[in-house]
């Protein structure tokens, strides 16, 4: 695969796991109907861990705006790539957004409300707070492209093979983004990535959704923005640390 083509195949295996666990939880009449926060932190987190592996031997596997600036701000990936990885990131997560909603369609039908619909797609404060709000998306992805930007791959090399940890290299970013779940996720859902966000909520703004609701433009910034800023900030403080 080509680098675009990683990313938005990456992209597509997060986002298709990642909103396919949001509806598996909230949506009616699903087997995995109110299982809980838990259950979604752990599901993104395979998510994220799936996309890793598949895309990571052909584009690095960024499959988040966010990882993409911030690897640029470090001066570890050229600014000239950063345009198409991002537009592959939101063709993938826009294209899967739209396939949770065809597997799911008759659980959306079933489900009245219009905001536990939209959650499906896209997050939304659990206490609305421009700040604390903003502050909350800066804080996880600070964390995410810090841990990222000091990841090392352990290598067994001879004379005449490179033996690296193959999968298990995508290991330590889905664990990271469990404990981002866990434990900074339950103020504002934790997009930490603008992508996940801003894409699938364009798709639940066209999508022929029955008591569909309002799609939350206020605050949609704010996961657009916030993850940008703590990308930048974990880049910058990764330098001055060097």
């Amino acid at each position: 695969m080509t680098p675009f083509v990683s990313e938005i195949v990456g992209t597509f295996l997060l986002m298709v796991l990642g909103c396919g666990v949001n509806a598996n939880v909230s949506l009616q009449k699903t087997y995995g109907n109110g299982s809980g926060w838990i259950v979604i932190s752990t599901g993104w987190a395979f998510a994220v861990y799936t996309g890793v592996v598949v895309a990571g031997p052909h584009s690095g596997a960024h499959i988040n705006p966010a990882v993409s600036i911030g690897l640029a701000v470090a001066g570890e990936f050229p600014w000239s790539e950063v345009p198409s990885y991002i537009l592959a990131q939101f063709i993938g997560a826009m294209f899967a957004a739209f396939c949770v909603w065809l597997v799911n369609k008759e659980h959306f039908d079933a489900t009245e409300d219009g905001g536990t619909k939209r959650g499906v797609f896209c997050t939304a404060p659990a206490i609305p707070n421009t700040f604390t709000n903003l502050f909350s998306e800066i804080l996880g992805t600070f964390v995410l492209v810090f841990s990222v930007l000091y990841f090392t791959d352990a290598v067994l090399s001879t004379d005449d093979v490179i033996i690296g940890l193959g999968s298990l290299g995508a290991l330590p970013v889905a664990l990271i983004v469990w404990g981002i779940g866990l434990s900074l996720g339950g103020t504002t859902g934790y997009a930490i990535n603008p992508a996940r966000d801003l894409g699938p909520r364009i798709v639940h703004a066209l999508l022929p959704l029955k008591n569909k609701g309002r799609n939350g433009w206020n605050y949609a910034w704010i996961p657009v923005i916030g993850p940008i800023l703590g990308a930048a900030i974990a880049a910058w403080i990764a330098i001055a640390l060097q």
